[in-house]
């Protein structure tokens, strides 16, 4: 499988996550919460033009002249989301598009939206390679990440998988 957004996520929210998910082992169609951001950028997309636009193996949410804007429910892995927008970034790039990234929260309890911009630079750029090549590495390994508990892992579509 070729890297994705989403196994981009998942490499840095959980790696056993991201091998599974790699390796067709899809659990998500079950979850409530990937219903409920599906469901978010369902409604974004209504909303604006420009929404869920489809380039290679990658879906962006919203792409302007000056931004890619990357929608997420909630900031609960601000990490992983940084790390998917870079990756975005570099797709544009590699086909002549250069933005600058936008993650976009939209937390359900919470009246303002929280908003980061981001820019792809050398030095994202130089370990985002690096990443890629971790995850192709991941990927292919015959041996399946153990199972590392965290505070969000009882929210995770794979949490049965990995603990009962």
């Amino acid at each position: 499988m070729r890297v994705n957004g989403t196994l981009m996520n998942y490499y840095f929210h959980c790696k056993r996550q991201c091998y599974l998910h790699g390796n067709r082992l899809n659990l998500e169609d079950n979850s409530e919460l990937v219903q409920i951001g599906r469901v978010i950028h369902e409604v974004k997309a209504q909303e604006n033009e420009s929404a869920e636009i489809a380039i290679d193996n990658i879906r962006l949410d919203r792409l302007t002249a000056e931004y890619l804007t990357e929608i997420k429910k909630s900031d609960a892995d601000v990490e992983a989301a940084k790390w998917q927008l870079y990756y975005y970034l570099k797709v544009l790039k590699d086909k002549g598009l250069v933005r600058k990234g936008k993650l976009v929260f939209e937390e359900k309890n919470k009246t303002e939206k929280t908003v980061m911009v981001l820019e792809l630079g050398i030095a994202e750029e130089t370990e985002l390679g690096q990443i890629i090549l971790q995850i192709e590495e991941l990927l292919s390994s015959e041996t399946v990440p153990e199972a590392v508990q965290k505070p969000g892992c009882k929210k995770c579509s794979y949490y049965e998988y990995c603990f009962i």
